[in-house]
């Protein structure tokens, strides 16, 4: 397995690691050089946590939110569908190996908490409850904080935690992401005493995670289906049926889109190769219904940041300051495009702003649909695209 995920491999002497990686960890904060060198993942989570003021020996009190701001985050979360495949997968083994099961929202904030009482005791004197969040900025480096951070699976153990008191504990974080955005929807962490750690604990996340996104896709493909059967009588001329997120159910008449922006009342939709479409309403889903002239024109202007959609009607999207910045490099990129990855680097000087790349660009698609294709992110092609100077 990747280095740059496992921190413990089969056969390693586990509590000799801990005893290293304690050398490690006072060397690196007092300033000399380490006999061996932590793993590059915890290098740069300590650089980030240091820079954030975070205190290894004085950690920030934990603030969690309250239980009503967490029922909430709870209802509002896609992982509360797959909590049961989650729960068959992880709990049982959790609670075997005296461990914990985490899930949380895309904020690092804990949502749901399962697992051995007696290691719940243990992490409630740490404020690793329901309602706590768990970022980098909050706790330091840790498992779901740096897994949010680097945009990747990431396990911890021992004294690779920047702040002391978690130096007890090993842990292992996954994202999950929607397959229909690939928007973050939050981690999955298996977290417990380090001396219980099992080498194996990386996979069976990581299983069960992709089980997880396995499923949301299956439930998505599903709803698809149904709109599909509805589709029928609604498309005897050109046209599109698609769900609430704009993904295509059917089309007729047009080929070769998948996605369009989130319809909503009276606002066209612009699809590619068609135009202007007024979004009806049907059941699960809307009826895209085109109008004359094709799309021609997409407009970025930067003060203040828009985007001007003009065809057989003319409408405006206001943008955030960042998802103009990504329009226009993407603008840029030309036909070729650009990655995930490349906007990051552009935009914050290195790759480890994923998360918050791909979730400017899953709202920013939903505000201009077709206009935008992904992998790699680039302008559709037949629109124009004009770029206004501040």
């Amino acid at each position: 397995m990747d280095d740059e995920v496992c921190a413990v491999r089969p056969g390693t002497d586990v509590a000799g690691h801990a005893r290293l990686l304690a050398g490690i960890h006072d060397a690196v904060l007092a300033g000399r050089a380490p006999r061996t060198a932590p793993r590059r993942l915890v290098e740069r989570s300590w650089r980030r946590v240091a820079a954030q003021g975070v205190d290894p020996d004085r950690p920030p009190a934990p603030d969690p939110v309250g239980a009503a701001e967490v029922e909430r985050r709870r209802t509002g979360s896609r992982l509360r569908e797959v909590l049961p495949e989650l729960r068959g997968a992880l709990t049982s083994v959790a609670e075997d190996a005296h461990h914990l099961m985490v899930v949380t929202d895309a904020d690092g904030v804990v949502l749901w908490r399962e697992g051995a009482r007696g290691v719940r005791h243990r992490a409630d004197s740490l404020g690793f409850t329901e309602g706590a969040t768990w970022s980098e900025p909050a706790i330091g480096s840790n498992a779901i904080g740096t897994a949010l951070a680097e945009a990747a699976p990431v396990q911890m153990f021992a004294a690779e935690h920047f702040v002391r008191s978690h130096h007890s504990w090993a842990c292992t974080a996954y994202p999950v992401h929607d397959p229909r955005t690939g928007e973050l929807l939050g981690i999955v962490d298996v977290s417990g005493p380090a001396e219980t750690v099992h080498p194996m604990t990386v996979a069976l996340v990581g299983t069960s995670v992709r089980l997880a996104e396995a499923v949301l896709r299956q439930r998505h493909e599903v709803r698809l289906e149904a709109l599909r059967r509805l589709s029928g009588p609604l498309l005897s001329t050109t046209g599109l049926v698609v769900d609430d997120h704009g993904w295509v159910a059917a089309q007729r008449g047009v080929s070769g889109i998948d996605r369009v922006a989130a319809p909503r009342h009276g606002v066209p939709v612009a699809v590619r190769g068609v135009g202007a479409c007024e979004p009806e309403p049907v059941p699960g889903g809307w009826l895209l219904r085109p109008s004359r002239r094709e799309i021609l024109r997409l407009t970025l202007e930067l003060d203040p940041p828009r985007a001007i959609v003009e065809g057989s009607a003319r409408w405006t999207h206001p943008l955030g300051r960042r998802q103009a910045d990504l329009l226009r490099l993407i603008a840029t990129a030309g036909p070729a495009g650009v990655s995930a990855a490349q906007l990051s680097e552009t935009l914050y000087g290195d790759r480890t702003h994923l998360v918050t790349v791909r979730a400017e660009l899953s709202r920013l698609r939903k505000l201009v649909g077709s206009l935008l294709l992904a992998r790699p992110y680039r302008i559709a092609p037949g629109v124009e695209v004009v770029l206004m100077q501040p």
